[in-house]
């Protein structure tokens, strides 16, 4: 596969997406890439904005071995990976594969487990796999998690931690539709039932196989020295400003890499631009950032602290 395959890949995705949701290509394109990335992505946003709806119907696109998990404030670590359960008839420990066990993961509503639930999934995001009773499973290099959550209710919600944070390639806020758009998903979802997504004739247009070949084929993109050089200049910067406490991690800095060669492949091109980086640098970073005291009293925004980093960190020509 090359990049212009993958491009052409990308485009039908799109378009069998858009079958059902009106709009949210931003979100879409964010997936995409963090599809073609092999990393995952934190969706952010009100009710009702179409964030597992969208989920749904990527996976429904992908054509690829697909599990939710709802999270819930009783919910249990062993209710995501799985356990050994005692089988009395044969005397022998079962194995019970939890939800995890997919190649896309929708993890709705996210914050609204404990942090010991939501640590089941910190091994599984960094090495796609999970150990439990001494024995550890593979969950295979394309998996993938989606998690959504709602930013208005602050009572009983647990907040990710960054360790978790950071182990996201990219976190998206979703935001409301213009009013053309409103206008489309009131004719196209005010007469059907919407939650059914089967009416919409969504189509697999990849499988397994063919994701890995588009993973190698946006590894083996070009990243010159000089962009290279700037990706670090970006992520050192955010340590240095004196408006984030806490700056990016080099994880950012290598993730923002594989990000941006991801991009570059979308666009049907086997090199990196500075502008790929530009435009994935706010999503990759705005989680991983803490602000300073002075900042948040000044009521500064991430994203904007981010944006002007991005516009006085000198990019190569």
């Amino acid at each position: 596969m090359n990049v212009d395959e993958v491009k052409v890949l990308a485009n039908a995705i799109r378009e069998e997406v858009a079958k059902a949701i009106t709009g949210q290509r931003d979100t879409v394109d964010l997936m995409l890439t963090a599809l073609f990335a092999g990393g995952h992505i934190l969706l952010e946003g009100p009710p009702g904005t179409a964030k597992t709806m969208t989920a749904r119907c990527f996976a429904q696109a992908l054509g690829v071995a697909y599990g939710r998990i709802q999270f819930t404030p009783d919910l249990m670590p062993g209710d995501i990976v799985g356990s050994n359960i005692y089988n009395f008839q044969t005397g022998q420990f079962t194995l019970t594969r939890g939800p995890i066990f997919c190649d896309l993961l929708l993890a709705d509503e996210i914050n609204r487990t404990p942090p010991k639930t939501q640590a089941a999934l910190l091994e599984a995001m960094q090495e796609h796999a999970v150990t439990f009773d001494g024995t550890t499973h593979s969950l295979g290099r394309n998996f993938m998690v989606v998690a959504t959550q709602n930013p208005i209710e602050h009572q009983g919600v647990y907040p990710l931690p960054e360790a978790q944070l950071d182990r996201f390639l990219f976190k998206h806020r979703v935001s409301y539709p213009d009013l053309k758009e409103e206008r489309a998903i009131i004719v196209h979802h005010g007469g059907s039932v919407s939650h059914d997504i089967e009416q919409y004739g969504i189509k697999a247009r990849t499988d397994r196989k063919t994701l890995e070949a588009a993973l190698a084929t946006v590894g083996g993109v070009t990243l010159v020295d000089d962009v290279v050089g700037y990706i670090a200049a970006l992520v050192r910067g955010t340590r240095e400003s004196p408006d984030l406490e806490v700056g990016a991690s080099p994880r950012a800095g290598a993730m923002l890499a594989r990000a941006a060669r991801a991009r570059a492949a979308l666009d049907g091109r086997n090199y990196v631009i500075p502008d790929d980086v530009k435009a994935l640098a706010v999503p990759a970073l705005r989680h991983r950032v803490v602000l300073s005291p002075a900042a948040q009293i000044d009521g500064r925004l991430v994203e904007q602290i981010v944006s002007d980093l991005v516009d006085h960190t000198e990019a190569p020509r």
